[in-house]
């Protein structure tokens, strides 16, 4: 990069010396080099003085953009590069996406929504129903840093190969093998293939020739490329190139691979071709320095010959011409190259930036997804086969398989002992034998007919194929290897666990014990096939961590035959606890036969598999015959962070029951093989029918209407352990209710006759029903329920008063009453809560909204309770509930139930936050937030009610948590109001209103304000609250920038303006980091260009570029015109004043905005580019103020002559004062030869030994050759002469300041702002620089070539052995060569 820029700036300046060079030789015998006294200054007197020295900068109000835009429309719409002052039409736009899930069809039933009448219900389904609402930002991929762009800056995997004339003496060295010396020798050979370009036909890959090149030196220091049949080079060549007819050598990859072409003279070429990138590279660089050197051969020549021509003559003819004249047709063809350069394949000025090669470790904005189900680590459970050692063949005849003797159940669930409760519903299991299904007698009517099924089933699925289901998923939320997966199995009930596991415990393999149990079991199959009894259990480990890794190496334990005193859930998991313990496990009967159940992962496509509500996924295919999967419903804990929010309709309910103390009944004779009928009814009249809504069991229908609980032989008090799973029904009322029907079962199967057998198997023994719904919330806790003799009609209006009295039928209590029964259950509902809190507000927001009067205190009473719901309610039902928040808000009418609500809002913001689900809240606002339709006489917008209560909220008088929590997570109310403001423009129709119409006055004021209340918590209260008031300042900058694309521009502008003034010069550090946290969040809006109207502001027409109306220094006019990058520049000078982390935050965030603009590939032409350029031409008047500053001294990369050598005097500022007053000064510096201007402007021999004057160097500054020692030239008090100054309307300086600091800036700082001059000079157009250069002083003028040479210095190439002594420390990236550490090098090595 070193090379480039200098010849394009010595080319600038070349021209402007040729205009001056009178003018200024003349000044050079003027010396009168100023002297500053010497004092001692601390770090922390500096500090000081510079807080009470530095000025704030003056106010400047911006313009009225939208009135602007209106005048200037004429100019505007006439200029060619409208769309820089334009804001585009389709800005953003209101989208709607489709809810995309995993099922065939909605989880909702079809008739929910009318169905429901409560209207917490009611807006859970509108939730789960409703697709997203998106607002789209057609340019917001332009709207980040300048690594975020749509055209991502890569880094250079190769950069442009350059040959320098400081690697010359170095390739020598190191090519002595391949390179020969200057006397003739061979500088390089190999195998090329060689293609006829000049032939009549058309090159082909079959028109290549493989030949020997030899490249050689001849005596006259030309050089020839020899071609040959063979290496035998002694043999007359086939042909020769004369490399001194050679115009350029450039790749030509169109024909062939690795090719490259030499373009020659006469307008021939020749295309040659190597076997691989890196010989081809190698023969492009070794031609590219043999063209180089002849060159500069030329020039020298011409120089020479120059030389003996008088002064006059030279200037007339000028370099410019001298090259024409003696290599016409290589001067034009080489100026055809550089253009074409310049425009197609020169790299970019910032690629060579390293800040913009590194990566970006900043922290990006989470990716935002919409809510979806998630689950934890899902494994799939295959369940093969179950079967004994007792075995025969059960079929009449005796022929067919051997089977077990008797069919068996499985229920499989997940128990964690490590938290001590069951993880999983149950998933049943038939692993039987067809013929051994046969023994058992169809199910009773009575249990599986009348009603409808529930909406989740649909017929297109057959129950045929649901009946026997073997595949099952399980998902687990927190895995570790505490979590075991249990198989309970059952069998026909026949008598007691031990009895009838006694043979199966045998060894011996006895036909006739097999034959016996056989015959028992086809009698009890007979008579009980309905009753189950339990029987054994085993288990197995799942994880083998806590990762989730599955430990599919286990097998299920041995089988252990059920105790009947152990049958419950907690028993489990005492017997689970002692797993891992041989000498307890040992003691515990083992039933011989082998489970063969097995695990894996869950691959993404698993096919045909239903929901816990037997609602298909889309991959379902009713016709496969692949086995259908069931998902298993997982119990999560209610714990807030692993609580997901809902996004599916789900409406569950679980009955355990759990234990009957049956003991002490005198109502019956018979009541010990007890079973209960469970079942759900809607009604207790006499003829109601219980719903068909109970999942049914493997071999029975899908839904049935009752269930039965496995039955304990000749137990009184008998545990269970069943689940019954319930859909239940969308609307839930006051009659509905849990029924319990208790019969005795009689398992003597000696009775005679076939009479009143029904009636000899089942005995009533008693009724219980359990109502669904307490104070309006299903019931979930554990009852103890009594239990009645009879059932009269209208049983649950049964109330008992005092004094023995009751209201409601009669009713026969067992026991007088006692709470026999009990039982639990657990709901896992997506449409009921059971948090009282919530239930309570949807109440009472039902009764507001059905016509009842709304009290403001009533509403504010439940609006608090809020604030105590449990938190994974608040995670599970959180879009619903955040919706019905906002509903609130639109329609308060008191201030104080506006505030209420969104304190309630800060709330659940807070604590989603506080337990790392900010995601959910993102979601949220971006797919789920759709503000109510506008009605302008009945409801109110969320912003600009939303935006009152925070400025209540944030009033020094109000609560300091709560402010401080909106502070912290402003975001989301930010966030609200932007997209609020959003769909209120596009669903009213107000996008095409002036901007100044589209919204209230009282909604500006609302903005004003809360961007007024806002100000002091963040300048005034960091300290105190450091991450709240960072949250906030980000936030407001977010805010304020889409602004932009909504409201009056203008307003905008000010409300900028009037938070940036409650910063000043001299806060401390971490004000400095919000304020250019505020303006770089700002500053990268995507339409940052128009905001700042890169356009003439002046009058009258432009007849000569002398009449531009461009600034060069920050006038009051031009901060006021172009108001962001005014007051960007303006922020940058005043933090230049700073010590060094502040000047560090402020210079790179110029840089990174203006390689952002760089890098906009919507600004990709030149002339773009040189109308951004136009917007920080200030920029030369800043670096001119701070010219001293810039110190190259120790980096100097000019070799000293050693015959010239005289010791610098340095200034008498010593190092620690960063401060000085400014003195008046001659305003050119001395130590500017004549000679040494002569060789700038093209009139001298750089070369020209010559003695500079003795006083000049002594009073130089040490920072270079060219480098003025007055410093009154970047100092506020000028030169007198300053009649064609272009900062004359500036009364002191640039930013107004009347101390200027003198410290020496560090190296990275002065490289960036360097980067930063070189990229506005580049980008420039030609007449504002002409402008520039005619209407600058002449002391702005020399300082503006100081900051020029001192890119020079900072940017120079020194070659590649200095790069090798760096890098014998420092490895290179291996993706790079030699010649790209170059590059790198050249563009940001210290000097």
């Amino acid at each position: 990069m070193g090379c480039t820029t200098s010849v394009i700036l010595f080319k600038g300046i070349r021209t402007v010396f040729e205009r001056n060079c009178a003018y200024m030789c003349k000044q050079q015998g003027e010396s009168n080099a100023l002297e500053y006294p010497a004092y001692s200054w601390s770090r922390e007197d500096s500090e000081v003085l510079i807080s009470s020295c530095l000025a704030k900068p003056k106010l400047i109000e911006p313009l009225d953009y939208e009135n602007v835009i209106v005048q200037k429309k004429t100019q505007i719409l006439n200029d060619c590069l409208r769309e820089m002052l334009l804001f585009p039409y389709d800005d953003f736009q209101t989208a709607i996406l489709r809810r995309q899930g995993r099922y065939m069809r909605s989880t909702v039933p079809v008739n929910a929504e009318e169905e429901a009448q409560s209207l917490f219900v009611t807006e859970c389904i509108k939730t789960y129903n409703s697709d997203w609402h998106l607002v789209t930002y057609k340019y917001e991929d332009y709207s980040g840093e300048f690594r975020q762009l749509p055209s991502k800056v890569a880094k250079l995997d190769k950069l442009p190969v350059h040959v320098y004339e400081v690697d010359e003496e170095a390739d020598k060295d190191e090519d002595a093998a391949s390179l020969g010396s200057q006397k003739g020798g061979i500088t390089k050979h190999g195998w090329l293939y060689k293609g006829n370009m000049n032939s009549a036909i058309s090159v082909t890959m079959r028109s290549f020739k493989r030949r020997f090149f030899h490249l050689i030196q001849l005596g006259d220091g030309s050089y020839n490329l020899n071609f040959y049949k063979d290496e035998k080079i002694s043999k007359e060549p086939k042909g020769s190139i004369f490399l001194d007819s050679c115009m350029g050598v450039i790749q030509n990859n169109r024909v062939r691979r690795f090719a490259f072409e030499l373009k020659m003279q006469d307008k021939s070429s020749y295309l040659l071709a190597a076997d691989s990138e890196a010989e081809m590279e190698e023969w492009v660089t070794v031609l590219n320095k043999i063209l180089q050197l002849n060159f500069e051969a030329a020039m020298q020549e011409k120089r020479n010959g120059d030389s003996h021509e008088d002064d006059e003559q030279s200037k007339l003819e000028g370099s410019g011409s001298g090259l024409d004249s003696y290599l016409p047709e290589l001067a034009k063809s080489t100026r055809e190259a550089e253009i074409k350069l310049k425009s197609e394949s020169r790299v970019k000025l910032f690629y060579l930036d390293p800040d913009a090669q590194k990566l970006d470790f900043s922290p990006m904005e989470p990716e935002v997804k919409p809510f979806a189900e998630k689950f934890g680590k899902r494994i799939l459970v295959k369940c093969n086969d179950l079967s004994f050692n007792l075995q025969c063949c059960v079929a009449e005849n005796e022929e067919g398989p051997t089977t077990n003797v008797e069919p068996f159940f499985v229920t499989l669930s997940l128990f964690d002992i490590k938290y001590n409760r069951k993880i999983s519903a149950d998933f049943h299991v038939d692993l039987n034998h067809f013929s051994v299904r046969q023994m058992l007698v169809p199910t009773s009517p009575a249990l599986m007919n009348g009603g409808q099924s529930p909406p989740a089933f649909q017929d297109a699925l057959q129950a045929t194929a649901m009946q026997y289901p073997k595949q099952g998923i399980f998902s687990v939320t927190c895995p570790h290897p505490d979590i075991f997966l249990v198989a309970r199995i059952e069998k026909v009930l026949q008598g007691s666990i031990a009895h009838c596991a006694e043979p199966y415990m045998k060894s011996s393999d006895s036909s006739k014990v097999a034959q016996k149990v056989l015959k028992n079991a086809k009698q009890a199959c007979q008579r009980l096939g309905q009753y189950r009894m339990p029987f054994a259990w085993a288990a197995r480990t799942l994880f083998k961590d806590t990762s989730g890794n599955l430990d599919k190496n286990a097998r299920f334990s041995a089988i252990y035959r059920q105790d009947s005193n152990k049958l419950s859930n907690d028993d489990m998991l005492k017997l689970l606890a002692d797993f891992r313990k041989p000498e307890k496990m040992a003691k515990l009967p083992v039933i011989l036969g082998n489970l063969d159940i097995t695990i894996d992962n869950v691959s993404s496509d698993c096919p045909n598999y239903l929901n816990s509500s037997y609602v298909p996924m889309r991959q379902f295919e009713t016709c496969s015959k692949s086995p259908l999967t069931f998902e298993v419903e997982e119990f999560v804990p209610c714990i807030p962070k692993h609580t997901q929010p809902y996004t599916v309709y789900s409406n569950h309910l679980y009955v355990y029951p759990k234990y009957l103390k049956y003991d002490s009944q005198k109502s019956f004779a018979k009541a010990r093989n007890i079973a209960i009928c469970i079942e759900f009814k809607d009604s207790d009249e006499e003829d109601s029918q219980p719903l068909k809504c109970i999942y049914g069991r493997p071999g029975g229908p899908v839904f049935t209407r009752s269930a039965l609980a496995a039955v304990l032989h000749h137990q009184q008090n008998p545990e269970f352990y069943d689940e019954i799973k319930i859909e239940l029904p969308t609307q839930l009322h006051e009659k509905h209710h849990l029924l319990f029907t208790f019969f005795h079962v009689s398992c003597d199967n000696s009775t005679k006759g076939s009479t009143k057998k029904k009636d000899a198997v089942e005995t009533q023994v008693g009724y219980s029903w359990l109502p669904l719904l307490k104070d309006g919330r299903v019931v979930t806790s554990e009852q103890h329920v009594p239990v009645s003799a009879n059932l009269p009609s209208g049983y649950l209006g049964y109330q008992e008063l005092s004094m023995g009295r009751h209201y409601g039928p009669e009713i026969k209590w067992v026991e007088g009453g006692k709470p026999l029964l009990k039982v639990s259950t657990h709901l896992v509902s997506t449409v009921y809560t059971q948090d009282q809190h919530l239930h309570n507000f949807f109440q009472y927001c039902q009764k507001t909204e059905s016509g009842a009067q709304a009290s403001g205190s009533e509403l504010v009473k439940y609006l608090k309770s809020l604030h105590a719901m449990e938190g994974h309610v608040m995670i599970a039902f959180l879009p619903t509930i955040l919706n019905q928040l906002f509903r609130v808000l639109t329609r308060a009418t008191q201030e104080e139930v506006a505030v209420n609500v969104t304190r309630v809002i800060i709330h659940v913001v807070a604590q989603c936050h506080e337990e790392g689900l900010e995601s959910h809240l993102r979601s949220y606002v971006k797919f789920a937030y759709k503000a109510e339709p506008y009605i302008a006489s009945e409801y109110k917008t969320v912003h600009e009610e939303l935006t009152k209560s925070m400025t209540t909220i944030l009033k020094p008088s109000a609560d300091f948590l709560t402010s401080n929590k909106l502070l912290k997570y402003s975001w989301f109310f930010f966030d609200v109001l932007i997209k609020s403001m959003a769909q209120h423009l596009i669903e009213n129709n107000k996008v095409k209103l002036l901007r100044n119409q589209r919204f209230p006055a009282s909604y500006h004021h609302a903005v004003e304000t809360v961007v007024n209340m806002l100000m002091p918590h963040i300048t005034q209260k960091f300290r105190d609250n450091p991450e709240a008031s960072k949250n906030a300042n980000h936030s407001l900058a977010v805010f304020i920038k889409r602004c932009f694309t909504f409201m009056d521009r203008g307003f905008v502008f000010k409300q900028i303006n009037n938070y940036i003034s409650c910063f000043a010069p001299g806060d401390p550090k971490t004000l400095f980091e919000y304020k250019f946290e505020f303006l770089r969040v700002v500053c990268n809006h995507e339409h940052y260009i128009p905001l700042n109207l890169p356009m003439p502001f002046g009058k009258g027409r432009i007849q000569r570029y002398q009449d531009l109306q461009l600034d060069y220094s920050l006038t009051d006019e031009f901060c006021r015109n172009h108001f962001l990058v005014g007051l960007l520049l303006r922020e940058v000078g005043t933090a230049l004043q700073e010590f060094r982390e502040v000047r560090v935050i402020a210079v790179s965030m110029l840089k990174n905005l203006l390689i952002k603009h760089s890098f906009d590939d919507r600004y990709a032409s030149r002339s773009h580019q040189a109308r951004i350029a136009s917007l920080y031409l200030p920029l030369f008047g800043l670096l001119i103020e701070n010219v001293q500053r810039i110190n190259v001294r120790d980096v100097s990369p000019f070799p000293a002559n050693p015959g010239n050598i005289v010791k610098d005097e340095p200034l008498a500022v010593p190092a620690g004062n960063p401060l000085m007053t400014p003195q008046k000064g001659n305003t050119l510096d001395h130590s500017l030869h004549k000679d040494l201007l002569g060789a700038i402007s093209g009139i001298a021999s750089p070369y020209t030994a010559s003695t500079p004057n003795i006083n000049s160097v002594r009073n130089a500054d040490s920072r270079g050759s060219l480098i003025s020692t007055d410093s009154g030239n970047s100092l506020p008090e000028r030169n007198p002469e300053k009649s064609n100054s272009l900062d004359k309307h500036q009364p002191s300086g640039t930013l107004g300041n009347p101390v200027v600091r003198c410290d020496k800036l560090d190296q990275s700082e002065i490289k960036s702002l360097l980067m930063c001059f070189l990229y506005v000079l580049k980008s420039m157009s030609d007449d504002a620089l002409f402008t520039y250069w005619n209407k600058a002083s002449t002391a702005e003028l020399m300082d503006f070539f100081t900051i020029s040479e001192v890119c020079l210095h900072q940017f120079q190439y020194m070659g590649k052995r200095y790069i090798a002594s760096l890098t014998k420390c420092v490895a290179l990236p291996p993706a790079w060569n030699r010649n790209d550490a170059c590059q790198i090098a050249a563009a940001g090595q210290p000097g």
